[in-house]
């Protein structure tokens, strides 16, 4: 039997439930299990108990048939427990290091009290961390063990479970559950702690309580679920009814549950606007019919609020927050001159085309900062002409590359009056990164993220563990990224982490990128077409090297002797290469140029018909691995700076450890391993194979079309994924060729 029992209950987070279940099993302390409970969660977090669970036999995964909500969800894992201890740990919070060896040696030094209440910090998207106001009650001070008599102020913590260990024999001799509803832990808190006969304190930080920033937290959601605390109440004052030797206690509630519903009332973003009299008449029900004999209102404005809650005066009430408003109206009046001042800078045009209705039949369309027709967005954009025409496909692209968008795309230029009113009424925004910072999100704009890439270096704000790769602006970011309503994705993989690193309110699209259907869709005639197009004989072996871009380096430092390669190579292939035009010219590299052993197509307008026409790409970490994963043809791996690139801009696994292919560190190495056939060997094979199983799950060649039936028509039926295993991507160059054969 172990010490402690750890029950993480989970719903909606698959982006911190690793984090969450790394930070118990890396404990130092191991004595324990965990109980990990799956809500019936839509997304991947059951997937990922399982995951823990086959490595890991501490931890067991529990799944619910249905969703019970959080409190009989924990009622179900402390069903399973079976440790002396119980813990409840959110799935979105983490332990801190140490906290089970100090709670584990507390509980000892202390004779095994009934509860053990330890402390915690809120910890928030930018880094900050802030303790437990309360803190200075939890000092360790007089006996270990004690009654609540003696300290009584502990009531006045916060009405939480996830901050202490209770005894399980205790909890099941008094019947301990949680009741369903909004503000389950109530009940549960005071009840459980006026029962113990023992308590102990640990002056700790052993919980990293996060603060979402796009309001994880449902009690920062505004509903009239809040009314639920009435219940809740309901059930802590039956409690004392049902113990009449806890009755001494019933003052002390009393104006808990009075501090309680003005929290309620005053706290923003609770209460819908035309609830709060409502609730105000509730209360002030509930304190008539409970107040105990002897109790007296404190002085002061708290006093004074408790007698306007008591008879139901919510204007009375609602006034006393405006006076206290009107004290802030400096910094108020502040915050709106530099908001008019941005306005001003917006242009007094864009102004005026603001005020004017969304045009509902109006997409504005751009990618990699308006330099082009490209990506996810152009690929959307051709699947909306078909099954959308009535909706206007217009591209904000900047004016020294308007040359670059084909013929028939209609064409914005940033900053002109076409632009900004494209800007200020298209019903859609479309766009691989964000739009500028002058963009006003208007109410009615749909803005889709579709990003541009799995992500394999640090992205968002995990970049803030990087600052030689950025000097990014991080506030800005996010609010860029509160305009977005839905973020595409191509695996869970990416979800997770863009849900994450992007914390904000938007819809995730599992939907795979609209980018990669043409590499799922096209035939041997494509394939065909597309080396034709870049002058590629049949039987040469064409090798697309794409090299990333390393933001900490000032001046590019080429990777790769072209022309050392190409003549090592021979004449059976071709380098297709994609980057700057970072070599410096050599006379040999011009002779390959020229007779087509090397072809820069750094410029090609569509990087899918690169693909098409490789019998093989070679990258060291650009994300283009993963889109080529779709084709099934060979990756190799070139990381000759694997080390630095890893610490300087961070990565999200170890590329030389998964990789999708071959792996060379060295121009020599990767020389040979060309030379020969082991960048198409059954292990590079069986390698490719399994990155496809991670990075190409949506991938199936309907991705635009699912994309443009939710965002576009509305409609929220799934268009099934095709199974990786039943997919049939573009035929690679050799299949061509043997097809060609076979006619």
């Amino acid at each position: 039997m172990p010490r402690l029992t750890l029950v993480v209950p989970a719903y909606n987070v698959q982006s911190y439930l690793r984090e969450c279940l790394d930070s118990v099993l890396d404990q130092d302390f191991t004595d324990f299990e965990v109980i990990a409970v799956d809500d019936c969660s839509p997304d991947d977090s059951g997937s990922i108990m399982d995951e823990y669970a086959a490595r890991d036999s501490r931890v067991q995964a529990l799944h619910l048939r249905e969703n019970v909500g959080l409190g009989r969800a924990r009622n179900a894992g402390l069903a399973q427990a079976t440790g002396d201890y119980v813990l409840f740990l959110d799935s979105d919070d983490t332990l801190t290091p140490g906290a089970l060896s100090a709670i584990a040696s507390r509980l000892a030094e202390s004779g095994d009290p009934d509860i053990l209440i330890y402390d915690y910090a809120r910890t928030y998207w930018n880094g900050r961390v802030l303790r437990n106001t309360r803190s200075e009650l939890l000092k360790q001070t007089g006996a270990a063990a004690f009654p609540l008599t003696d300290r009584p102020e502990l009531l006045d913590l916060l009405q939480i479970v996830w901050n202490k260990a209770y005894r399980r024999d205790f909890l099941t001799e008094h019947g301990f559950q949680f009741p369903p509803g909004y503000y389950e832990d109530a009940p549960w808190t005071f009840s459980s702690l006026i029962t113990a006969e023992r308590i102990s304190v640990l002056d700790r930080i052993c919980v990293h309580y996060r603060q979402r920033r796009e309001g994880g937290n449902i009690l920062r959601t505004v509903s009239r679920k809040h009314f639920d605390i009435f219940d809740q109440y309901e059930r802590v004052f039956g409690y004392l009814d049902a113990h009449p030797e806890l009755d001494h206690w019933r003052p002390r509630l009393y104006r808990k549950m009075l501090d309680h519903y003005l929290t309620i009332l005053e706290k923003p973003g609770r209460l819908p606007r035309d609830a709060g009299a409502e609730f105000a008449q509730r209360a002030a029900e509930d304190l008539r019919n409970r107040r105990p004999a002897g109790f007296t209102r404190p002085s002061g404005t708290r006093g004074y609020k408790y007698a306007l809650l008591a008879r139901g005066s919510y204007p009375a009430l609602a006034g006393i927050k405006k006076i206290a408003r009107a004290r802030n109206t400096a910094v108020v009046q502040g915050r709106k001159r530099v908001t008019q001042a941005k306005r001003t800078a917006m242009g007094v045009f864009y102004q005026s085309q603001l005020r004017l209705p969304l045009d509902e039949n109006l997409a504005l369309f751009s990618a990699y900062w308006s330099r082009g027709y490209a990506c996810n967005p152009a690929a959307i954009d051709a699947e909306l002409a078909v099954r959308a025409p009535h909706i206007r496909r217009v591209w904000a692209v900047k004016a020294d590359e308007v040359s670059r968008v084909p013929k028939g795309v209609e064409v914005v230029r940033v900053g002109s009056r076409e632009y900004w009113t494209a800007l200020a009424r298209a019903k859609y925004l479309v766009n691989n990164v964000n739009f500028a910072d002058t963009l006003v999100k208007r109410e009615g704009q749909i803005h889709l993220q579709t990003h541009h890439g799995t992500p394999l270096k640090s992205m968002g704000l995990d970049q803030r563990k990087y600052p030689a790769s950025t000097n990014m602006d991080f506030e800005a970011l996010l609010e860029r990224c509160d305009r977005w309503d839905f973020s595409l994705s191509s695996n869970r993989f990416s979800t997770t982490i863009w849900e994450r690193v992007y914390p904000c309110s938007y819809e995730s699209l599992e939907t795979g990128y609209p980018r990669n259907d043409v590499l799922i869709n096209s035939d041997a005639a494509a394939v065909v077409s597309a080396r034709q197009q870049l002058g590629l004989d049949d039987g040469t072996t064409a090798f697309l090297y794409m090299p990333t871009h390393r933001e900490y380096e000032v001046d590019f430092a080429p990777r790769l002797d072209l022309a050392a390669l190409a003549d090592e190579l021979g004449p059976g292939t071709t380098l297709l290469v994609r980057g700057h035009y970072f070599y410096k010219p050599s006379s040999r590299l011009s002779e390959l140029q020229a007779a087509g052993r090397v072809v820069d197509v750094s410029a090609h307008p569509e990087v899918e018909q690169l693909y098409l026409a490789a019998d093989c790409l070679i990258t060291d970490y650009s994300s283009a691995m993963f889109d080529y994963a779709n084709l099934d043809r060979p990756i190799v791996i070139y990381a000759d700076d694997w080390e630095t690139y890893s610490a300087v801009r961070g990565t999200y696994f170890d590329l030389l450890e998964e990789p999708p292919g071959a792996v060379a560190t060295s121009q020599q190495e990767l020389t040979t391993l060309l030379n020969s056939d082991e960048w198409r060997s059954p292990r590079s094979d069986k390698l490719r194979a399994e990155f496809r199983r991670r990075f190409c799950e949506f991938d199936d060649g309907r991705a635009a079309e699912r994309v443009v039936r939710r965002v576009f028509l509305g409609e929220l039926a799934p268009v099934p994924v095709v199974p990786l295993e039943d997919r049939t991507p573009a035929p690679s160059p050799t299949q061509v060729r043997r097809l060609a054969t076979q006619v």
